[in-house]
C-alpha cells in the first residue's frame, strides 16, 4: 500500500527530504536501488511491470507513487508504476505531465502520484481518485506532507502519527545540521503501532485486514498472503545539489541496504543538446 512523508521547500538545508515505505507482496520480483540502463534514472524497480515506486534523475526530476485503497479494481488496468517512469524519461514539466495523465485517469486503478522538478522547484500532486473538491491535479505547497492510500494528508491515524513524528524530529535536530538518514528511517519508518479501535480504521476493507495495514511499517497481512513492507527509502537533496538516496530492502528474507550519492546536474538544457 505504501506510505511517504516529506518536507518540501521549508528546510534550510534540504529543499526536499523524503522517507518512503513500500508495501508489496513478498513474491513480486523487485530490483533494488541502482542506476537503470542508460544511467539517467536512479531507483528501485518492479521486476514484473517495469515501473517504480520512487525514482529520480540526474537532472533533478523526482517521482513517487502510492496506491489508493479501494475495493473495486480494473481487471486490465495499466501499471501505475509506469507513470513515474514516463515522467522521468520525458521532457514535460511536472504540471504538463500531470495534466496529461489526468486525462488517462480511467485507465488505472487508484493512485496518488507526486512529480517534482528540483531545477524549477515545482511539485505537483496527481490523483485519479479525487474526492470532494474533484481536483485531479494540485500544486504541492511548501511544508510537511504525508502520502498514504487516500488523498494527500488525509487524517488517517498512521498518517498523523508519521507526520507528527517527522515534524518533531526535524524540530529536535534544528535546521543547521545534516540529518541522519538511517536514524530517521529506524526511528520513524519502522513503527509497528496499530489502531486497536475499529472506529479509527478507514472501513474500506474488512477490519481484520485493515488492522494489520494500520501501522507505518506493515509486518504482515495474513488476509493478503505473504505481504508487508518490503523496503524503506530515504531520499534527500541539499541546497548544494547533492543528492543522497538510501534504501533498506528485503531480499530472500534478509534485510540489506544500499546508498547512492551524486551531484544533481542543474543545467538540463546543456545536457539535452
Amino acid at each position: 500500500m505504501c506510505i511517504a512523508v516529506f518536507v518540501w521547500q521549508t528546510h534550510p538545508i534540504y529543499p526536499l527530504l523524503l522517507l518512503f515505505n513500500r508495501d508489496e507482496f513478498k513474491s513480486r520480483p523487485t530490483k533494488p536501488l541502482a542506476w537503470w540502463e542508460g544511467g539517467k534514472i536512479l531507483g528501485g524497480r518492479d521486476g514484473l511491470a517495469g515501473g517504480t515506486w520512487l525514482a529520480c534523475t540526474r537532472d533533478g526530476k523526482v517521482a513517487f507513487i502510492t496506491n489508493v485503497r479501494e475495493v473495486e479494481k480494473l481487471a486490465q488496468a495499466k501499471s501505475r508504476g509506469d507513470l513515474a517512469v514516463r515522467f522521468l524519461e520525458g521532457k514535460r514539466s511536472a504540471m504538463e505531465f500531470a495534466e496529461e495523465v489526468a486525462e488517462e485517469a480511467g485507465q488505472y486503478n487508484g493512485y496518488n502520484l507526486i512529480l517534482a522538478d528540483l531545477c524549477s522547484m515545482a511539485m505537483v500532486y496527481v490523483t485519479n481518485r479525487p474526492k470532494e473538491d474533484k481536483s485531479f491535479v494540485t500544486e504541492v505547497s511548501p511544508g510537511i506532507h504525508v502520502l498514504s492510500n487516500a488523498k494527500q494528508d488525509s487524517p488517517w491515524p498512521k498518517v498523523q502519527r508519521l507526520g507528527d513524528s517527522f515534524k518533531e524530529l526535524l524540530h529536535e535536530r534544528g535546521g543547521d545540521n545534516d540529518l541522519p538518514m538511517k536514524e530517521m528511517v529506524e526511528k520513524l519508518m519502522m513503527n509497528t503501532i496499530k489502531d486497536d479501535e475499529e472506529s479509527l480504521l478507514p472501513h474500506v476493507h474488512p477490519p481484520e485486514l485493515e488492522y494489520h495495514l494500520s501501522s507505518i511499517f506493515v509486518e504482515k497481512a495474513p488476509q493478503l498472503g505473504h505481504y508487508g513492507t518490503r523496503s524503506t527509502s530515504a531520499f534527500c537533496v541539499k541546497t548544494s545539489g547533492e543528492v543522497t538516496y538510501y534504501e533498506r530492502y528485503l531480499e530472500n528474507e534478509l534485510w540489506k541496504e544500499g546508498t547512492v550519492t551524486y551531484h544533481m546536474d542543474m543545467d538540463r538544457g546543456e545536457e539535452e543538446k
